[in-house]
């Protein structure tokens, strides 16, 4: 059946008669009276680049020595982060991924670096990776095996722990394949626990969650944020749209549950960034950059920076979009309306003033019609109502707005399977007042 061209999308004719209040979550109490992990890292979320999207477990450094996993590649990928200007914008972390170990331990079992793609070793390639002025990121797993057959860190946890440590890391992502997912609520704190007792400041990002979830077991998420950085909710990401897809509706499904976990040195991790690679459109990679924005995620490339495109660099590089992402408060957002196709999602950050936040929106269109989508809508309707005023910009096009009323209605023209991501920072007054609960919104009929 065709559908007709949505011309115009009021929300508040989509609601039922009667007001509707959402009071949706009181993240300030929920989270303050959760212990988090104390290492003093991931205030905001993390930058980098990191190896398994564009490149996986390619080994085969004969006959494709540009594209396997070898100290050249992170070489030349740390070079570019630097030159290129994304360390510039914030990305920091260059984060090996599988296959970069031997397949057997060494004689004292320790783990040992793949001596043909790896012949420095990681501790010259840490060096190196610092020498650039930035921090360096490794992978390993919970379990007998990593995903692609390496050498795992059970019964190894400490010795492991302090070998990454002596290689000056940085990051640890930690996965969960050839484990069982009964034993990751001690076996993850436990390895989390060794690589603080190095003395290092290593982020720990953890695959905990994600392997009970498919095995059917509900995570322990307080004790998750007491013992890790950043932690994976669902599958890894593809590179194509469908796959973004399902993530984007994961984290809308289900967002009462995930959103109080998140917060300052504690994030979920939607996986990793594939903008510029081969199975997003240019509106689709916009997409995943302003969600991901939304959503405070860990903004880690995944793309081959020497053949990346320039819109697409571009898009990695916006620093207005970054700004959201890094907001100091860490709320992550949400999705506060989803219809025909069309969803709106919204992000309390700053500035706040009086008792009102800032905000970052998002109007995406999962529509694939072949025709642009107009929504229109008041501020106020958006949960946007301070009496004060907002100043209201367009993050990708650069339109300034100008100062806006909460009963101003704005009209945004989005295309097929792209995104307006607008941001409307508060105007200030002279004195402040305790915020209001950030997610309050109230929608209405006439």
């Amino acid at each position: 059946m065709k559908h007709k061209k949505i011309s115009s999308i009021i929300i508040k004719s989509c609601v039922n008669k009667m007001t509707v209040i959402l009071i949706l979550l009181a993240l300030s109490s929920s989270i303050t009276n959760v212990k988090a992990l104390d290492n003093g890292l991931a205030v905001t979320p993390p930058m980098g680049w990191l190896s398994w999207e564009r490149f996986r477990c390619n080994t085969d450094c004969e006959n494709d020595p540009d594209n396997c996993i070898s100290e050249n590649l992170f070489r030349t990928m740390s070079d570019l982060v630097v030159s290129e200007g994304y360390a510039a914008a914030g990305y920091e972390y260059i984060n090996v991924d599988d296959c970069w170990l031997e397949k057997n331990r060494g004689a004292r079992g320790e783990l040992v670096a793949d001596r043909k793609r790896f012949p420095s070793g990681m501790r010259a390639l840490s060096d190196y990776v610092h020498g650039k002025g930035l921090k360096f990121g490794i992978y390993e797993d919970y379990g007998n095996y990593t995903c692609a057959g390496y050498p795992g860190i059970l019964g190894y946890s400490k010795q492991d722990a302090d070998q990454f440590a002596s290689w000056d890391v940085d990051y640890v992502k930690l996965d969960g394949c050839y484990s069982l997912p009964t034993d990751m609520d001690v076996g993850y704190p436990e390895f989390g626990r060794h690589l603080n007792k190095t003395g290092r400041a290593m982020i720990y990002s953890c695959s905990w969650p994600v392997y009970q979830i498919y095995a059917g077991i509900s995570p322990n998420f307080s004790s998750i944020i007491e013992h890790c950085n950043l932690w994976r909710n669902f599958d890894d990401i593809q590179d194509s749209w469908a796959s973004l897809e399902s993530i984007i509706d994961y984290y809308g499904n289900n967002q009462d549950y995930i959103i109080p976990n998140a917060g300052p040195g504690h994030w979920n991790d939607p996986d990793m960034l594939i903008i510029g690679n081969f199975g997003l459109s240019y509106e689709q990679s916009k997409t995943q950059m302003a969600l991901w924005a939304i959503l405070a995620a860990p903004l880690l490339m995944s793309v081959d920076l020497r053949t990346i495109r320039p819109e697409y660099k571009a898009i990695l590089q916006n620093r207005k979009i970054i700004a959201v992402d890094q907001d100091p408060l860490g709320i992550q957002g949400r999705r506060i309306y989803k219809h025909k196709g069309i969803e709106i999602w919204s992000r309390p950050i700053t500035p706040i003033y009086q008792t009102y936040y800032s905000y970052a929106i998002a109007f995406v269109n999962r529509r694939t019609d072949g025709t642009p989508s107009d929504v229109a809508v008041t501020l106020r309707e958006l949960g946007l109502q301070s009496p004060t005023g907002y100043r209201v910009e367009d993050l990708y096009e650069d339109v300034d707005y100008g100062i806006l009323s909460s009963n101003t209605k704005i009209k945004v023209k989005v295309n097929p399977s792209g995104v307006v991501i607008l941001r409307a920072d508060v105007q200030p007054e002279r004195f402040s007042k305790r915020p209001l609960n950030p997610y309050y919104y109230r929608y209405s009929q006439n």
